[in-house]
């Protein structure tokens, strides 16, 4: 499967990586040699925990280069009276009388509790493409109806973080 990123996405990812190559290797190898001098590794804690942050590390620079070998590169590409890539939308639910608002991005830069949900969700690929005054059904668990109320066309600045996990 290839995700879906953008070039901004793919040169958060590389800079990451260079951070995590040049500063925090060094630094994490330290750290082990430092406490491997603490004795008997096997009662060692230091040391454990060291390498395992070491080990982090490394399962992170192959994830993210991982993710930048196999990404499909995407642009925003959708009309100005629509919903693309990065807009902020004001859907309203009727069934529970409430109005919210969710910027849509990649996978790499959700925070469901900041309002900024992937292209990917049920939510965010049935809005794409969609414009004011459409009705729109969500598919979700408990599947219900939402209008969309207003459309905020936002531009891919980089300020929203790549996730951690």
């Amino acid at each position: 499967m290839h995700d879906e990123l953008t070039e901004m996405d793919i040169q958060k990812m590389k800079e990451e990586i260079e951070h995590r190559i040049k500063v925090l290797r060094p630094q994490l190898l330290a750290e082990v040699k430092r406490t491997r001098e603490y004795g008997d590794l096997s009662e060692n804690y230091e040391y454990k925990a060291a390498k395992q942050e070491k080990n982090r590390n490394e399962s992170r620079i192959r994830y993210l280069q991982s993710m930048i070998d196999t990404a499909v590169i995407i642009k925003k590409d959708t009309a100005e009276d629509s919903v693309g890539l990065f807009d902020r939308v004001t859907i309203f639910i009727p069934s529970m009388n409430m109005t919210k608002t969710w910027q849509i991005t990649t996978t790499l830069r959700i925070d469901v509790l900041a309002g900024i949900i992937s292209k990917e969700s049920p939510m965010g690929k049935a809005l794409l493409g969609k414009k004011v005054g459409d009705i729109v059904h969500i598919d979700a668990a408990v599947p219900y109806d939402c209008e969309i109320k207003a459309i905020e066309k936002c531009e891919d600045t980089g300020e929203l973080p790549i996730n951690k996990w």
